[in-house]
């Protein structure tokens, strides 16, 4: 499909039918409790050749490709800039275990079921399981945002689906340059490619772009809503630098968001903001492109071995999970959990596509069988994390005032300091500032009641109805 004029303006207006769309069903699908990637897989069902017929995707679609590497590059970097280094290091050893034998556990059983149950050789064996492994955040957002799912469960969920990619796409890579097709590189140049100098690339680039946006805070300042598109731009720009030195792009992407997440906290904030909800925006249209046909093309393919391998494949990280979490101390229902709920989703079908972006022989079966697997996923784990929504906690109505001693009525903001708050009788202090804000800084007050930004309800049982709260946000 070439990038006509025609084909632009098609691209378009799908792009808004499907943003106007997707927004006006948002409140439906939240009430629902429905998996959003569900409703858009349907949507890219109805615009596509077997209803409407309004686009039809194929594997070679430059359309495709675009849309799909921006995506891939900014899964990486919000995995990167959302990642809490303090939670990372203080669960080190949750951390390791999930990470390390679960996910490389999970990865070896199914690459073997590849190998032996679809034919696929060991190279292609492993891409698939590379992809397969991976835990999609998407699918996982609704149940991480619920008030009443255990600590620990959370913490092992969030931790898995927003570092295992990391993992996984370097074994992806080293496993396809193995497959027909390749540029033939030697194993030396490929490990120097890979590991030095996509990664450098992206650390360059975020360490530039901190030290300039810095510069910029300083002399001139910086809108905060700006400062998301900002992160925005040094994504795609690290992007850019790894494939421009014959590295990889998306370690440059995830490079760059591990400097910001390190280095700068402010900046992490503001993307989380909005530049998340940008980068949704375009994963929610990648999903809309791949239900069109694509993601159906497995069905054709079903053979018994091929269902067994989708079925054994749903099966092969909670056992993983389960004999790596052994010796881990966690409350049986987190276990469960954890253990339970894996979804693939989108961040599966994205690594599955390298293969054909690249031309490697073999790619068209594989990213079949992945699809299969993923509508699979989104019915047993969609499904469930609807039953689960479903169960819904008391939720109890508290009456509280906000201190706003001594300001005008005319005032834009009702702010107070600290040695104004002293001066104020019958004040608490809730202390509301962000997670990575909270960790980050040895900055607080003492006597402040810290709201837990997963269960802000639950921390009101510190306040009585007659406090005056005063909110700590700097």
């Amino acid at each position: 499909m070439a990038f006509s004029t025609e084909t632009f303006v098609a691209m378009l207006a799908l792009s808004g039918a499907v943003i106007v769309l997707t927004s006006l069903l948002s409140g439906f699908v939240e009430r629902a409790n429905l998996p959003q990637v569900a409703v858009f897989l349907l949507l890219g069902l109805v615009l596509g050749p077997s209803v409407l017929g309004l686009m039809e995707i194929r594997l070679d679609s430059p359309a495709l490709r675009v849309f799909a590497t921006l995506g891939l590059a900014l899964v990486l970097f919000t995995d990167a800039v959302t990642l809490k280094l303090g939670e990372a290091k203080q669960h080190l050893r949750l951390t390791s275990l999930i990470l390390g034998p679960g996910t490389l556990l999970a990865t070896g059983a199914m690459a073997v079921l590849a190998h032996y149950l679809l034919g696929l050789d060991w190279a292609a064996s492993v891409v698939l399981a590379s992809a397969l492994a991976s835990t999609d955040p998407v699918m996982l957002r609704g149940l991480l945002h619920r008030r009443d799912l255990p600590r620990q469960a959370r913490l092992g969920l969030r931790l898995e689906s927003g570092l295992n990619d990391i993992v996984l796409l370097p074994i992806l890579l080293v496993a396809m340059s193995f497959m027909p097709g390749g540029r033939g590189a030697s194993m030396g140049e490929m490990l120097i490619e890979l590991f030095v100098l996509g990664p450098v690339a992206g650390l360059v680039v975020g360490w530039g772009s901190i030290l300039a946006l810095r510069t910029a805070r300083a002399r001139i300042g910086v809108r905060r809503d700006y400062e998301s598109i900002y992160s925005l731009g040094v994504c795609f720009t690290a992007y850019a630098a790894g494939e421009a030195l014959h590295g990889s792009g998306f370690l440059a992407a995830f490079a760059a968001g591990a400097v910001i997440s390190a280095l700068d906290p402010e900046l992490c904030d503001c993307f989380i903001e909005y530049g998340e909800t940008t980068a949704e925006m375009l994963l929610m249209f990648t999903f809309v492109l791949l239900g069109g046909s694509l993601i159906w093309s497995g069905f054709p393919l079903l053979t018994w071995a091929i269902v067994a391998f989708v079925a054994l494949s749903l099966l092969a990280r909670p056992i993983a999970l389960w004999l790596s979490l052994l010796a881990e101390k966690m409350d049986l229902r987190s276990r469960k959990l954890i253990i339970y709920f894996g979804p693939r989703g989108l961040s599966t079908l994205l690594l599955a596509l390298l293969p054909a972006f690249e031309g490697r022989a073999g790619s068209d079966k594989i990213f079949a069988v992945a699809g299969l697997v993923v509508l699979a996923s989104v019915l047993v784990h969609g499904g469930s994390i609807m039953a689960y929504g479903r169960k819904r906690p008391t939720r109890t109505t508290t009456r509280l005032r906000v201190a706003a001693p001594q300001v005008s009525p005319d005032d834009e903001h009702l702010l107070i300091t600290v040695d104004e708050l002293h001066s104020v009788p019958d004040v608490r202090l809730a202390d509301v500032r962000s997670l990575r804000a909270y960790e980050d800084s040895d900055e607080g007050i003492e006597g402040a009641v810290r709201v837990d930004p997963d269960d802000p309800l639950g921390s009101l049982g510190a306040f009585s109805p007659t406090d005056w709260i005063a909110l700590f946000c700097t």
